[in-house]
């Protein structure tokens, strides 16, 4: 899993890629909104795992200028899209930093086991989205109904990982061979150093 660090330019590419996926993705479902201006629905949070899992911090990047870009795009971007960046940043730094960091086995979902491990990172993530964008929306804009807020970040950062993107990281991993991004200094990558 020892990867060559790729040169600046190859990185701002796989960056710009990852935009272009994410606004590819996002922007058609912009026009279903539940808070005008402010929640819609997201299947693009399918993406959130795959960006980080897969691609590291330039897909933790690419993540949170896409939203950024969908925001002003969809004449959304308000005070507390700060939150939203600094959130949709955090959301696929957990998952790459999880399983390329604290796991002691390589990413696969191979095994229940797993899988239950993936679906628990998805929902503390969601717990952090929600708790870091929703207090943001509630403090600027007191009139928006924050509970449907909280909940609507809620479901979109847990059901799209789980029903969408789990099946696209399967297909990824599996299929077209895309390997996991691995810290230096990890359990993972120590063992791999040794198995050489």
């Amino acid at each position: 899993m020892n990867r060559e660090k790729p040169s600046p330019l190859k990185t701002l590419l796989i960056i710009f890629i990852l935009i272009v996926v994410y606004l590819i993705v996002s922007i058609p479902f912009k026009v279903m909104e539940i808070i005008p201006g402010f929640t819609d629905i997201r299947p693009v949070s399918m993406l959130q795992p795959v960006y980080g899992i897969f691609f590291g911090i330039p897909g933790c990047i690419a993540f949170a200028i896409g939203n950024l870009i969908t925001d002003i795009v969809g004449n959304s971007l308000r005070w507390s899209s700060i939150a939203g960046f600094i959130a949709n940043f955090l959301g696929p730094f957990c998952f790459w930093f999880y399983w390329g960091r604290l796991s002691r086995t390589p990413f696969d979902l191979r095994s229940a086991k797993k899988n239950l491990r993936h679906i628990l990172v998805i929902a503390v993530v969601a717990v952090i989205e929600a708790l870091l964008i929703t207090p943001a929306v509630a403090l600027v804009y007191p009139d928006v109904d924050y509970g449907l807020f909280f909940a609507t970040v809620m479901i979109n950062s847990t059901a799209f990982p789980i029903l969408l993107g789990i099946p696209l990281i399967i297909v990824m991993q599996e299929e077209l061979g895309f390997k996991a991004r691995v810290l230096k200094g990890s359990r993972i990558a120590g063992r791999d150093r040794k198995e050489e």
